[in-house]
């Protein structure tokens, strides 16, 4: 059994790659020095301070506003556009035309309040999209007779692995000359119709996640249950865990997300995804399976019983998930654990296990591999036998003060900064142990803190790939169906979903989701879904955009500026849109032609791939 190899430990910047493989979208770019002009300004830009527009301070300086918009939230440092554009893009995953207005309207506290209390928001019309995806209404037994390993299904249809093989290939070649065939609208319809294996169940998770973060209007939400369900990771392809995922994000994560903590911790330490990606369905106390040993040779001796001629394989004591449940699920890397803990843990746990795991995986409690004895952990004694020692160890561990500080500093990290105030942390962490872990609660006390609405906040995080793709088609009021090719850029983009190998999930550090392979890549998928060259996907740019602004590029990049970035851009960056407005692509038209319809979707692509809409 292999351990989890340490340069994936959370001391290590959380970049990920994926095993699958994937399309390349062509590129999609209006000259190729334009695109490397703002990609320069945009690497340039980056990891230093923000360039602020033009008659805009640092210093705090915005009017103070209504009592009915803000309620007591303690926003001093900007202004009404700024913190309903801060609120959606930290909250949720941006604005959508019209949610400015919206918020606004109903008072921003309200819209807060409501999204802390997600059952009070009606998202019939999420679920009515949602429905086309059957896979994510199956159990995982179900799962596994719809798509059955594809060993199994060799085996009832009677042919050999490679003859299995041969025709997956088939299958696979045929998928590709369909796709190629179909016209560009089908291009995505063909290419879902022609997933029908067990990849079928992760690819409609995907696209779930997307319409989720696009169209769902509990925002808060479906960013929790992102931020949890990679806090708490596990890797699709790992053995039968795909087959696993739909329940372990739809019961385990999801209701849990508002929850409390060792609730949840809890519900993902018996979750079949989790036992079998950390192994722990495996961990066996070696004195239990020594003794197991042996009253199965004596039974075989009473019985007058062969030997079985297949060895089975010897089993012990696993610690991957007694190590990862303290240093990446609950006290964290610097939490005061040591090896001697990891493995009384372990103990804890051993006998943890999935009840027939390639047919029906239910969590069950093995008691005979359950380890025997007093097991201390972090000082604690534990000899209540049975499964109790591990649900007492994971309270514990819930409950530690190391762990409201490490659960406080990641949340801080996922909605404040990448090095959030120690202070707000710390108010943070007093919240989560007075609360009993309270999620709510502790957020709570993150939004209504200065820290959170500072000048030094706003936009201070750099969105990652499935954010900027969430976020671009929310600003655009894209609608896409299926998203199979929109998800295909979260892939190109670094952050394919569901398949982050480590358990440490993806990084919330803005430095790991840039360079400037990333920024080309960004600005690609800006243009390309902007101008609808994204099978799928459509926009309408002229009632985004009004019919007036047809022939007038300035007025559409005017337009394009105050509904993307709220009219906020760097004078470097509008100083190089500009530029692209006298472009004969953008135009549509020669140098002594007059200009009847510009191309709006090449200014909103440029716009969408600036620096300032990367950041949230």
């Amino acid at each position: 059994m292999t351990a989890i190899p340490p340069s994936f430990r959370r001391r290590s910047p959380r970049l990920r790659r994926s095993s699958l493989p994937h399309r390349t979208p062509p590129l999609l770019l209006p000259g190729v020095v334009g695109a490397l002009l703002l990609a320069s300004v945009a690497l340039a830009a980056w990891p230093a301070a923000r360039q602020m527009p033009s008659g805009q301070s640092q210093a705090t300086g915005a009017a103070p506003l209504s009592k009915a918009f803000r309620g007591k939230l303690p926003i001093t440092e900007l202004t009404e556009e700024e913190a309903v554009l801060h609120a959606l893009g930290r909250l949720g995953y941006g604005p959508r035309p019209g949610d400015m207005e919206r918020v606004k309207r109903m008072g921003l506290e309200k819209w807060i309040d409501q999204q802390l209390h997600p059952a009070s928001i009606d998202d019939s019309a999420l679920d009515a999209r949602l429905a086309r995806f059957k896979t994510l209404r199956m159990s995982s037994k179900q799962l596994l007779d719809a798509y059955p390993r594809p060993d199994l299904l060799a085996r009832k249809q009677g042919i050999t692995a490679e003859q299995a093989k041969a025709q997956s290939q088939q299958r696979a070649l045929d998928a590709r000359q369909a796709i190629a065939a179909a016209g560009f609208a089908a291009r995505a319809q063909v290419e879902l119709a022609n997933i029908q294996g067990p990849q079928r169940m992760v690819v409609e998770l995907s696209m779930a996640r997307l319409d989720r973060a696009i169209y769902g209007n509990r925002q808060l939400e479906a960013v929790l249950t992102d931020f949890w369900f990679n806090h708490f990771n596990v890797y699709a392809n790992k053995g039968a865990v795909k087959w696993m995922l739909t329940s372990y994000e739809r019961d385990v994560i999801r209701p849990h997300a508002m929850g409390k903590f060792h609730d949840l911790l809890l519900a993902t330490a018996q979750s079949p995804a989790m036992l079998f990606y950390l192994d722990n369905w495996l961990s066996v106390d070696p004195v239990a399976w020594e003794r197991a040993k042996r009253e199965a040779a004596a039974r075989r001796q009473r019985l007058g019983l062969p030997e079985p001629q297949k060895k089975q394989p010897e089993r012990g004591l696993n610690e991957n998930y007694g190590r990862e449940v303290m240093e990446l699920h609950t006290v964290g890397v610097d939490g005061g654990y040591t090896q001697k803990d990891v493995i009384q843990m372990a103990r804890c746990l051993s006998g943890w296990s999935i009840r027939t795991p390639l047919r029906d995986p239910q969590f069950y409690f093995e008691d005979r591999f359950h380890a025997d004895g007093p097991k201390t952990v972090l000082g604690r004694t534990f000899n209540y036998g049975g499964m109790k020692d591990g649900e007492e160890a994971l309270k514990m561990l819930a409950r530690q003060p190391a762990t409201a500080q490490f659960i406080s500093t990641e949340l801080a990290e996922r909605f404040v900064s990448d090095h959030p105030p120690p202070a707000l942390v710390a108010r943070m962490a007093r919240t989560f142990q007075s609360s009993d872990g309270d999620t709510r609660a502790v957020l709570k006390t993150m939004i209504y803190s200065p820290e959170f609405w500072s000048r030094a906040a706003y936009r201070a995080k750099v969105k990652t790939p499935f954010e900027l793709v969430a976020s671009t088609a929310r600003a655009l009021g894209a609608e896409i169906d299926p998203p199979i090719e929109v998800n295909s850029w979260v892939t190109r983009m670094g952050q394919p979903q569901y398949n982050c190998q480590p358990p440490t999930g993806y990084s919330e550090q803005s430095a790991i989701w840039v360079n400037t392979g990333a920024l080309l890549n960004r600005l690609n998928f800006a243009l390309a879904f902007a101008t609808n060259h994204v099978s799928g996907a459509q926009s309408n740019l002229d009632a985004l955009f009004g019919p007036d602004a047809a022939a007038d590029p300035n007025l559409v990049l005017s337009r394009a500026l105050d509904s993307f970035l709220g009219g906020e851009v760097a004078p470097s960056t509008r100083e190089v849109l500009e530029q692209r407005l006298n472009d004969p692509q953008i135009l549509q038209a020669r140098y002594d032609d007059p200009v009847k319809h510009v191309n709006m979707g090449l200014i909103a692509g440029l716009v969408l791939g600036s620096p300032e809409f990367q950041r949230r």
